[in-house]
């Protein structure tokens, strides 16, 4: 049995239903046709667009401008450096490390030449003062600033020693129109200036002598002076019998025989002086000029003086010329053979030699092996009190330090020992145990033996 319904609509329900047709079909139009963007709109993205694409484009040869000059900039650093690796920084304690580089202790200068070095860094200290403070740097200045530091007289002899030494150091003029602030010295006279000779910064600074350039400077003039000695030093090696050839860059002391104070001053250099204004134009006005600067009293013992020197000068010519004298061969040296005593002082100048260029390190080394011989006795002596074959090193350090005819501290002591150790390892043995050192000690070697062994390398650490 089919039973069929049929829904009946109102008209209601129809009205509802054809609004609602009418809703879908105005969204369903606007979605498939947008509307129109205005005209205005546009205009305005094309103008944004083109703007965009005009300051890209001149970011794009700003960039490649600047890729250009660092390009260029570099080629000029490749030109002045001689390798890229200079223009990295380096550390403090690499920029500065010839600063801390000193002459070898054995080359002493002479008291005069410490002096002078003394002069140059007072005055090097008062001239920097000054510099920086882009004063006038007169002679009048630095002479009262060295002597107040020095406690010396301080004079143009002296400045033109270091202008010797030094020549690049300073800069010397002679200049007027200074002010003075003194009533002894007149403005419109000459004054000696001084200027150091400092370089000028790479970027347009004004250059300024800093506490740096101060050390070296003092340490270019030391060395300079070295230089010198060096020099005379050269001159007495070569009057020896045989002559001694030592090359500079290996010399570490001076020979026993040369007197480093005997050394000869150094001579003065020329110093600018003012000019002369009055000027004298024929031989009588020179003459008058000579004769109002000496009273008759003066003129009377320049006459005696001059008679005198005539009379020695004519004796003198009369003389023959003495015969150049033979060192004669000394009593003691009678009856040996020329080539012994040839091969004797060979051997002694090669010696000598081997003392000069010996470094600092060795010194020290040879030192301590000096007090070898003693300290292993006292060693000995230790080991058989205190009944052991085996001791810790620092009992063993402060017996020997107690014990030693020189005051030595425990570090210096154990190095003693570890080089007793060294030079004898079949008689001392040092043994790393834990975080200690001990040292053993073989009791059935002969003393006698150690001691001629320790004889032996000092003999060849001489030589060496």
């Amino acid at each position: 049995v089919t039973v069929s319904f049929q829904k009946t609509f109102s008209k209601e329900d129809i009205a509802a239903l054809k609004s609602r047709l009418q809703r879908l079909k105005g969204q369903s139009e606007s979605l498939v046709s947008p509307s129109p963007v205005p005209v205005s709109t546009l205009a305005e993205l094309k103008a944004r667009l083109d703007s965009a694409r005009e300051l890209s484009a001149r970011a794009q040869q700003r960039k490649a401008e600047r890729v250009a000059e660092e390009q260029k900039d570099s080629e000029q650093q490749g030109r002045t450096k001689p390798s890229p690796e200079e223009g990295v920084k380096l550390p403090a304690y690499e920029r500065y490390h010839t600063l801390a580089q000193d002459v070898p202790p054995g080359l002493t200068l002479p008291y005069m030449y410490k002096v002078l070095a003394e002069m140059f860094r007072s005055m090097d200290t008062i001239v920097g003062m000054l510099f920086n403070r882009s004063e006038t740097i007169t002679f009048g200045k630095v002479k009262h600033g060295v002597q107040d530091m020095m406690h010396k007289r301080f004079e143009e002899s002296h400045m033109g020693q270091i202008k010797t030494v030094y020549p690049s150091a300073y800069i010397f003029r002679q200049e007027k129109n200074i002010p003075t602030f003194s009533a002894t010295v007149k403005k419109s006279a000459y004054q000696l200036t001084v200027e150091p000779a400092v370089d000028e910064e790479a970027d347009g600074v004004c250059p300024v002598l800093s506490a740096t350039r101060l050390l070296e400077r003092r340490r270019v003039f030391h060395q300079n002076l070295v230089e010198i000695v060096k020099g005379h030093h050269k001159v007495f090696l070569a009057t020896l019998n045989p002559p001694v050839v030592v090359p500079e860059d290996r010399l570490t002391r001076w020979h026993p025989r040369f007197s480093v104070d005997e050394v000869p001053p150094i001579p003065p250099s020329d110093l600018p002086q003012p000019p002369q204004t009055e000027k004298l134009t024929t031989a009588q006005e020179v003459l008058d000029k000579a004769r109002a600067l000496i009273t008759p009293k003066m003129e009377k013992v320049l006459a005696d003086t001059a008679l005198k020197t005539a009379e020695k000068a004519c004796s003198k010519e009369a003389e023959p010329p003495a015969k150049p004298t033979v060192t004669p061969t000394p009593n003691a040296l009678k009856g040996v053979s020329q080539s012994l005593l040839e091969r004797i002082r060979a051997k002694e100048a090669q010696k000598l030699q081997a003392i000069m260029t010996r470094n600092p390190q060795q010194e020290e080394r040879l030192a301590m092996m000096s007090h070898l011989a003693e300290m292993a006795r006292i060693l000995r002596n230790v080991f058989v009190a205190e009944k052991k074959p085996t001791l810790i090193m620092e009992l063993v350090c402060c017996r020997m330090a107690s014990s030693y005819r020189i005051s030595f501290s425990p570090g210096e002591m154990e190095k003693h020992l570890r080089l007793l150790a060294e030079l004898a390892p079949e008689w001392l043995t040092v043994h790393p145990i834990r975080k200690d050192f001990y040292l053993k000690l073989n009791k059935n070697m002969n003393m006698n033996m150690v001691l001629e062994k320790l004889s032996q390398k000092m003999k060849e650490e001489e030589n060496c």
